[in-house]
């Protein structure tokens, strides 16, 4: 349980209480005799209810929509060498995830608090999506990013911090450089509010872990060709 903005109690367990809380966040106030942009006029107001509404923005380049206290922030798609490891490494993690009774899934909306959601690369869920637009914390086992040079802050501090106060257990970063032919692979566990290394592996040194699930891959094949 977490204080959502303006005092409301905010119940993890429940994403459809957390989706119509949303609509008793401030109500947007627009020029009626202005253009609406939704942009500018939802800025500091965004929830999940109105980016239903409004999200993908018209025109706009496909991007990654994500939320942090009602401000939207919004990243480009990621390049192929990304792509390209999260598509090896998925698959790898399906099949072990599903030999675990997990669940494993590409983006996704993770929503952590009433205006607060992050769309990782790819998670691994307790049980079935069954359809969900958003996915609460309690139903998430591991969180999964591919560091790119346009969220890199926000790939290894601003994320791990709120997965954290969200309580997902695992937490797998993923960083490729194509041109120097590296790759690390490295997971986190939560332990006592904090992430710590549960294993790491690299283009030089295998992944091997039995936590979460067992998985060992070789890091050289998330590398693109």
């Amino acid at each position: 349980m977490q204080l959502g903005r303006m005092g409301t109690v905010v119940m993890h367990s429940d994403t459809e209480s957390q989706v119509e809380r949303s609509a008793a966040v401030a109500a947007p106030a627009f020029d009626p005799e202005g253009p609406f942009d939704p942009l500018v006029d939802l800025d500091g107001l965004w929830t999940p209810e109105l980016a239903d509404r409004y999200l993908p923005i018209p025109g706009m380049p496909p991007a990654k929509y994500e939320c942090l206290d009602g401000k939207l922030i919004m990243s480009p798609r990621e390049g192929t060498a990304n792509m390209f490891a999260v598509w090896q490494l998925g698959k790898q993690l399906e099949t072990a995830a599903d030999q675990a009774g997990h669940h494993f899934y590409l983006t996704v909306n993770v929503l952590l608090d009433v205006q607060k959601w992050i769309e990782p690369d790819f998670v691994v869920l307790r049980r079935p999506g069954h359809g969900r637009m958003w996915i609460p914390p309690d139903d998430v086992l591991l969180v999964g990013e591919c560091v790119s040079r346009s969220s890199k802050h926000n790939d290894r501090v601003n994320k791990p911090g709120m997965c954290g106060e969200a309580e997902i257990p695992y937490f797998m970063r993923v960083e490729v450089n194509y041109r120097s032919r590296r790759v690390e692979v490295e997971l986190l566990r939560l332990e006592n509010g904090k992430y710590r290394t549960e294993a790491v592996g690299s283009e030089a040194e295998r992944f091997e872990t039995d936590l979460p699930f067992q998985l060992s891959l070789d890091p050289a094949e998330l590398l693109e060709r």
